[in-house]
């Protein structure tokens, strides 16, 4: 008697931008979930109050993340992305189990790691999935939806840890992330396999070295690879400061969650605008107009917190980051884009050596803006203004024009 087909979703559907989205954002609720714990983590490790070196758990993190991406992508583009989706998955729910148990700073920042390296296959995988299903600005236009959709992880997130905190106990938000992945990896019964056998690369070092030679010759993909380095850098300059400015700058501790989902709610308004406007404008266009916008809102933040000595205002410093935010996750989904667009037959390994740079460049950007903490927002603002002009240097001479055709490749098989 055959079997029942398995039932797919088709990759133009709402719940196939929802699944990949979720896919991506289990690394942010890995990072965001942790936040409001901080403090209980100091006083549980025997840290002094205010010490940044508990931001070392989401630079391990990150750095996991990075290292993983490197192996999942040229690999999926063997096996298929699937397969690959599960074993990292496995991976997630190791490093979580070792961090909830770890006894100390040092052994949790291990397994940190850990869990780092199994959350880059969602993440990367997310990313190659939507390059073999779509091109040009539709592109574009799915990866911010995705990116509206991923943004409700920030909002949202820190709030729950709160609550998570206040009470149950500060480990409990190292163990609320395995149920989300458990979640997920039922829920990847229906996604498709994206990539046909007939498109699959082989492993045989002539074959990853030819994929990797097409990735890094390519002066569009390095170009916007290394400015998604340094929008991400910005990103991870703030999750990582965000506690230490708001409680030591601003005297708002125990309004962290609060604020944190205000700012992050900045971030979806970028990724919606970017979704509308790359429709109208093309990514082209849409791109030099952000890149501009992006470098005058940063040198507009850094006059505010210079000219205050480094303590603006709290409404102030707010007002600043909800215009300087949405510039990142606006650019970001295109200059992911334009990065990938050229890399059609080669979109694992592609995926793999942005995702593992932009990662770990930004992972470091961001532990530089970490340690430079002096107790104002001062730092910050000028390490962020520096990123913003190089990510702006990069995308208007060093990278061509991206592609602006739209090209549906809606590509499915299944396994």
């Amino acid at each position: 008697m055959p079997s029942t087909p398995r039932r797919t979703v088709a990759p133009e559907s709402r719940e196939f931008l929802v699944m990949v989205a979720l896919s991506m954002a289990m690394a942010a609720v890995s990072i965001d979930l942790l936040l409001p714990a901080f403090p209980q983590m100091r006083e549980a490790f025997g840290l002094a109050r205010g010490s940044t070196e508990v931001a070392r758990v989401v630079t391990a993190f990150f750095f996991g993340l990075a290292v993983g991406q490197l192996f999942y992508g040229p690999l999926s583009d063997r096996f298929g992305r699937r397969p690959l989706l599960y074993v990292g998955l496995v991976v997630f729910a190791v490093g979580a189990v070792g961090s909830a148990v770890a006894g100390s700073l040092g052994t949790m920042i291990v397994w940190r790691f850990v869990w780092g390296l199994g959350a880059a296959a969602p993440r990367s995988l997310a990313i190659a999935i939507v390059r073999d299903s779509y091109a040009g600005d539709r592109m574009v236009r799915t990866m911010s939806m995705i990116m509206t959709i991923f943004i409700v992880v920030p909002i949202v997130a820190p709030s729950i840890g709160q609550v998570l905190v206040d009470n149950v106990a500060w480990r409990a938000v190292l163990w609320a992330p395995l149920g989300v992945g458990a979640v997920l990896a039922l829920w990847m019964l229906r996604m498709p396999e994206t990539l046909p056998p007939e498109r699959r690369r082989g492993l045989a070092p002539r074959d990853l070295r030819d994929a990797a030679m097409t990735v890094v010759s390519t002066r569009e993909t390095i170009g916007y690879g290394l400015a998604s380095t340094c929008l991400f850098g910005m990103m991870a300059g703030f999750v990582g400061n965000a506690e230490a400015l708001i409680d030591q700058v601003f005297g708002q501790a125990d309004r962290f969650a609060l604020i944190f989902g205000f700012v992050a709610a900045s971030l979806a308004l970028g990724s919606m605008l970017s979704a509308r406007l790359v429709v109208r404008l093309g990514s082209a266009r849409l791109m030099r107009f952000l890149t501009v916008y992006l470098v005058v809102v940063a040198v507009a933040h850094a006059l505010l917190v210079v000219a205050t000595g480094g303590r603006p205002p709290l409404w102030a410093w707010l007002v600043a980051l909800t215009f300087l935010m949405p510039a990142l996750t606006a650019l970001l989904p295109n200059a992911n884009t334009a990065a990938m667009a050229p890399l059609g037959r080669v979109a694992g390994m592609g995926a793999a050596i942005l995702g593992a740079v932009s990662t770990a460049g930004g992972a470091l950007l961001g532990a530089i803006v970490d340690s430079t903490f002096d107790g104002t927002a001062r730092p910050f603002a000028l390490l962020l203004l520096a990123y913003a002009c190089v990510a702006a240097t990069l995308v208007t001479v060093v990278a061509r024009p991206p592609r602006t055709t739209e090209i549906p490749v809606v590509v499915v098989a299944e396994v």
